[in-house]
């Protein structure tokens, strides 16, 4: 092509580029501009710093090259001595740049293929950062695209102004898809990468389920219906939970909508997945129970402080087996749903369970106290299952119980405190000959029984406790499909200590060995904090 070529030619090139790609028209001139500089570099030689501009109006080009101003010249290519500068300009100094306009050129084939190179990487740049820009504030959205192409089990989508990938295990079970199919899936990542912005899509996400029933419910689209919580075996059921704000509409019935309507929707679109619409309650112990129908619950036990919930279902009519679900999963799902672990007896497991803990604290009463049956059976009845409790209760409350008076609580009080001081020693020695150092007790939250704990663990100084991760001291549980779930026992198994606790008992040690600072655990604690309440959001 020619420099001096039709002028107009350049703009309507220009505007084509810019309206195919959906790219702004000035990066299209402007990758022009280096196109044809560089191929005029390699008529005037690569070292000449040739600049080429293009009237964005007018479509005139012009081509110069720009020479620095220099006391000696080394390299003629691209620098000027300052008498020569002075002729064309007689106000030039040292460091100044001059533009020594250059006549039009007649480009080769080899020129043009190269400018055309240029061309065609910054348009393919600007395209991709215009994709980037446009799909990362899309994150959280349902789109509709055509099937590219499948590789590898993955499908390329085609979104219209983009490209989207949805991996093999975001997609449902037996689900399979051919090149021209029409699919929706939700947005859940977009990644700046060197071949391009990667938009990521799911259908197996459980937040995919609920954009799908905020387009076919009204109610949830208007905020009147809120979508609290989701979870999801994708393929096979699902557990949503809900709430209206409006005491005058049911959120259960304004989501299945009439004969069921709403709901099939999504569940065609989910390739026949079972969804339970299940109404929301602040309430956790009402929540669980609605989570877990259609099984029957008798009665609900809450652990706040490790987050777990006891769950007891009648003998009759097969409530366990319903309240577990195939596989677990029904189970599983509510506890999902609702954040808590959930652990399910039967009415006589729960009975049989609570015999053994009475006979079991009767006889630690007994064996503490140096007390007969009756007594410890009498203190086990009244709810005391520790000796520690029985030495921090009120002594009015001890002496109240039916069959004592003053003088026998305060006799019982008394063998309670020394059994502990006794004990306290004995632990005291044994830390000291596994060898835990001083420094350990002064951690917040530790406790004598948790220092022998850690030195049978080989955990003996501050640094061995900051090293550690919550999970080493409270254990884990780790689930598989199916239902099935492992449990890794923690240091300190079996000395009731929640997450919390000991997570604040690693990063205090970490202070105190100087691995963090105090601003830098408050500034966590509040970061903490914040995601907390960010999470209870609504979905």
């Amino acid at each position: 092509m020619a420099v001096s070529a039709n002028r107009l030619e350049l703009l309507q090139i220009a505007d084509a580029v810019a309206r195919e790609k959906s790219i702004d028209r000035g990066i299209v001139i402007a990758a022009m501009e280096d196109a044809i500089a560089k191929a005029a570099r390699a008529r005037y030689g690569s070292e000449t710093d040739v600049h080429a501009e293009i009237d964005p109006r007018k479509g005139e080009l012009r081509l110069s090259r720009h020479m620095l101003v220099v006391e000696k010249v080394e390299n003629p290519s691209n620098q000027i001595s300052l008498d020569d500068a002075r002729r064309a300009n007689p106000g030039a100094q040292i460091g100044d740049t001059i533009a020594d306009t250059l006549p039009p050129l007649e480009y080769g084939r080899i020129a043009a293929q190269s400018a055309k190179q240029v061309i065609v990487q910054k348009v393919r740049e600007a395209e991709r950062d215009r994709q980037y820009q446009e799909f990362k504030d899309r994150i959280g959205d349902i789109v509709n695209g055509v099937v590219k192409r499948v590789e590898y089990g993955s499908v390329i989508l085609d979104l219209g102004r983009g490209e989207a990938i949805i991996r093999r295990d975001e997609m449902l079970p037996r689900e399979v898809f051919r090149n021209g199919d029409r699919v929706r899936a939700y947005v859940f990542d977009v990644r700046r990468e060197t071949r391009g912005p990667q938009i990521f899509l799911s259908r197996t996400h459980p937040q995919f389920m609920a954009k799908l029933f905020a387009q076919e419910v009204p109610e949830i689209y208007d905020g009147i219906v809120e979508i609290k919580a989701v979870a999801r075996d994708p393929g096979s059921r699902a557990k949503i939970g809900v709430v209206s704000r409006d005491s005058s509409v049911d959120p259960v019935g304004a989501c299945v909508g009439m004969r069921g309507s709403r709901v099939q929707a999504v569940v065609n679109e989910l390739q026949g997945e079972k969804i339970d619409i299940i109404p929301w309650s602040p309430d956790i112990a009402t929540f669980v129970v609605n989570a877990l129908a259609p099984a029957e619950v008798a009665k609900v036990v809450i652990d706040e402080d490790r987050e777990r919930i006891e769950v007891v279902v009648p003998d009759t009519n097969n409530q366990l087996s319903l309240a577990i679900g195939r596989r677990g999963q029904n189970v599983r799902l509510a506890s999902q749903l609702t954040g808590w672990d959930i652990d399910i007896l039967t009415e006589q497991e729960e009975s049989e369970r609570r015999q053994a803990d009475f006979e079991n604290s009767t006889r630690v009463f007994m064996e503490s106290l140096n007390v007969d049956e009756v007594v410890g059976q009498l203190l086990a009845s009244e709810g005391f299952t520790s000796v520690e409790e029985l030495a921090l209760v009120d002594l009015k409350d001890l002496a109240g119980i039916e069959g004592f008076d003053e003088e026998t609580a305060t006799e019982l009080q008394t063998r309670a405190q020394e059994f502990l001081e006794q004990q306290e020693a004995e632990l005291e020695a044994k830390r000291k000959e596994l060898g835990v150092e001083d420094a350990v007790k002064d951690v917040p939250g530790v406790t004598t029984k948790m220092l022998v704990k850690f030195g049978e663990n080989d955990i003996k100084t501050v640094d061995d406790l900051a090293g550690c991760a919550t999970d080493d001291l409270v254990g884990w549980t780790e689930r598989k499909e199916g239902g099935e779930a492992t449990k890794f026992a923690g240091i300190l198994d079996g000395l009731d200590v929640s997450r919390d606790d000991a997570e604040a008992m690693v990063m205090q040690a970490r202070v105190k060995a100087g691995w963090i600072s105090e601003e830098d655990l408050a500034k966590s604690a509040a970061e903490s904090e914040a995601e907390d309440e960010s999470e209870g959001q609504p979905a």
